[in-house]
């Protein structure tokens, strides 16, 4: 990984390791890389291999309830056949951990599934979202795409406490911003990315 603390740029080819998978990052910083990924869904598994990505560690593990803000930028390109999604990864409650809290938000879906069953749709920020939900994974799926842009984390975390899918107390791990890849059909693709921030202010 890249290291520029508290940021850092992953290859993250978490499970490639069975697959036909070639992905070489190219960083200058955690707010502009890009990544080159060849791979198929020849399986017909549909299995993600890889997130190429840039992240935000909190390592005091703050409670969300003590910000004011948390806000996210970025921006993408590139891409073309295949199946993936340009996507926020964001760990509350620990980081990929028993108990931990999986929030995804899709900014741009290809032809990928989130896991579990859809739940509602939503209006935040002022973009409407598909949201499902399996046990402690929640993925936002945009309803029309978007390329770059300004989120609003905090409001997406506290609407999540006025449904109860987590608690008053849930703490922030990190936040990764990148693209899930599943297929590339076979073929070499770009995906870069620009902009990435994460804004915080305390109560």
């Amino acid at each position: 990984m890249l290291d520029e603390s508290p940021y850092w740029v992953a290859q993250d080819m978490w499970n490639a390791s069975n697959y036909s998978v070639s992905q070489t990052t190219y960083a200058c910083s955690y707010s502009n890389w890009y990544v080159v990924a060849t791979m198929n869904n020849d399986t017909g598994d549909g299995a993600a291999k890889t997130y190429p990505n840039a992240h935000k560690d909190f390592d005091s593990s703050p409670e969300i309830s003590s910000f004011s803000n948390i806000t996210s930028t970025f921006a993408e390109s590139g891409g073309g056949s295949g199946i993936y999604e340009y996507t926020y990864d964001i760990w509350l409650n620990g980081i990929a951990t028993n108990g931990s809290t999986e929030v995804m938000i899709w900014n741009q879906n290809h032809d990928q599934t989130p896991a579990g069953s859809i739940q509602t749709t939503v209006t935040l920020g002022g973009r409407q979202y598909v949201v499902w939900r399996d046990g402690t994974y929640i993925a936002f799926v945009a309803k029309s795409s978007f390329s770059s842009g300004s989120i609003d984390l905090l409001g997406m975390f506290n609407w999540l406490m006025s449904k109860g899918w987590i608690p008053s107390n849930t703490t922030l791990g990190q936040v990764d911003y990148g693209v899930e890849l599943v297929s590339t059909n076979n073929a070499p693709e770009t995906f870069s990315f620009s902009n990435f921030s994460v804004t915080t202010a305390t109560k």
